[in-house]
């Protein structure tokens, strides 16, 4: 061979080694992310081919797939679309997946490992492939009547069972209906656009139950009052707490007064009933920034990643001056909760100071075989258990007593604890305040089957009206009313 030829030779030689090694590297190194790329069409073919498997509640699928034309077979349906897409999250031709439709989207759509011996059953009898199913925590009934009492006001509710942490409610309004635009057609691509908070300035696509979080207003005193006696900065909750009315705050000259009641000197029950806030901003101040950081934390405030399996924003109480953390101890300051957070506050008073960790989804199934079920997890001890019973008896008296501010929340024959709060924002709080009510029922077991946050940001309101025991005291209520009913 002359040397010209021998040179084309190698040449063409390196030419098939880079080809193999082209093709070897896409196979093996690259086949994962390839196989996952939202811009590779044929995995969203391959998602569609087939009925994807469905979302459960109290037994009852809330999801189904029906048949439709051009490279995608199936496509998603909801039940109750916008009530249930705070939980389910979307799923669409076009536009991808969120919430439990991605995060359950192996199981869902078939392709998970956990269902490879089921596919190869279904393959060697000639049987369509079929998802897994993902059995939710949630109460169809609790769920309801959450999205009913919000109806048109913007606002969020989650409810929680206090003894296993699953979620019961978690709604958000106002919301959206998946179903719109689960498609890919032009009437689907409208649907997205008016969804999206560019066009559409009260964001329906925003989960305000887990991802929004506000100022949590006096709901955060009960954390103040955990912090007080956990510190010993009260003995009991019916001593006098010998603060001033005004309150000075530290190293300042403004002073704090109150909306209501006799809050010079008053006891930390008393000061929970009525809402004092010369009280509370004394003992964040008294307990300090650093402890009162420790107990919101206990609380789970300040944890970056509380996976539902949904992600929730973090809830946050931040290194403060003393004026600040002052304001913090009342729910005014830089500290703000979700309302998930929120209902965690109640959920751990009414469990004797145990905070489990909340989840949704129960089971994962494969036809008739349950593949895993989640096991209750205790995130911390958040007080101890005589904190949490002297918690309980003040939040009863907000709701029982004739002066308290959360009457409204009352339930025939349950024992009912509570804590309004009316959070003020914006720039020098020119902003209509949010309106907030947490609370837990016990029946005559002494169990508590649910805890509740509800927090309503009503902007047709007018300003003098907006409070927590008028506004969202009547949702919780209801709430804890469809998950006794359960009970029963």
């Amino acid at each position: 061979m002359n040397k010209p030829l021998r040179r084309i030779a190698i040449f063409c030689g390196l030419l098939v080694l880079t080809l193999l090694l082209r093709d070897n590297y896409l196979q093996y190194v690259k086949a994962d992310s390839l196989a996952s790329d939202t811009k590779n069409r044929r995995v969203n073919i391959t998602r569609y081919a087939t009925p994807r498997g469905d979302i459960i509640v109290d037994g009852k699928a809330i999801t189904g797939s029906v048949e439709t034309t051009g490279d995608y077979k199936y496509k998603r349906t909801w039940t109750n679309g916008a009530m249930w897409a705070p939980v389910t999250g979307y799923s669409s031709q076009a536009f991808g997946a969120n919430q439990l439709e991605k995060l359950e989207d192996g199981i869902l759509s078939g392709n998970d490992d956990r269902l490879f011996f089921r596919n190869t059953l279904d393959m060697i009898t000639g049987k369509e492939k079929e998802g897994g199913s993902v059995v939710t925590t949630l109460n169809a009934a609790a769920q309801k009547a959450a999205y009913q009492g919000l109806g048109d006001k913007k606002g969020a509710v989650a409810a929680i069972e206090p003894s296993t942490g699953k979620i019961l409610a978690l709604v958000s309004t106002p919301s959206y209906d998946p179903s719109k635009f689960a498609g890919s057609s032009d009437k689907d691509a409208e649907e997205w656009k008016k969804v999206q908070k560019k066009n559409n300035p009260d964001d329906p696509m925003l989960n305000r139950a887990l991802r929004e979080t506000y100022p949590p207003g006096s709901t955060f005193k009960v954390v103040t009052a955990a912090a007080a006696l956990e510190n010993g900065e009260v003995a009991d909750i019916d001593d006098k707490t010998d603060t001033p009315d005004p309150f000075k705050l530290p190293q300042s000259s403004s002073k704090l007064t109150n909306e209501h009641g006799e809050c010079k000197n008053a006891t930390l029950r008393y000061a929970l009933m009525v809402s004092c806030n010369t009280v509370f901003a004394k003992m964040s101040d008294n307990v300090g920034n650093e402890k009162m950081i420790e107990q919101a934390a206990k609380f789970g405030f300040n944890e970056a990643e509380l996976d539902t399996p949904v992600r929730a924003a973090e809830s946050i109480y931040p290194k403060d001056n003393p004026p600040q953390n002052a304001l913090d101890g009342i729910g005014q300051g830089s500290n703000r909760a979700t309302p998930l957070q929120m209902a965690m506050v109640a959920s751990a008073v009414a469990n004797d100071g145990k905070l489990m960790k909340p989840y949704m989804v129960d089971q994962i199934w494969a036809k008739l075989d349950p593949l895993e079920t989640t096991k209750p997890q205790q995130l911390s001890q958040a007080v101890s258990a005589k904190t949490a019973q002297a918690l309980q008896k003040m939040m009863e008296t907000v709701v029982e007593d004739a002066n308290g501010t959360g009457g409204k929340a009352k339930i025939d024959g349950v024992k009912v604890g509570g804590k309004t709060g009316t959070a003020q924002h914006g720039l020098n709080n020119s902003e209509k305040p949010y309106a907030w009510f947490i609370s837990y029922a016990k029946l005559s077991d002494g169990s508590a089957p649910v805890a509740v946050a509800v927090v309503v940001e009503d902007g047709a309101a007018d300003r003098g009206d907006i409070t927590g025991g008028g506004l969202a005291g009547p949702i919780a209520r209801d709430v804890m009313k469809a998950v006794i009913g359960n009970k029963k």
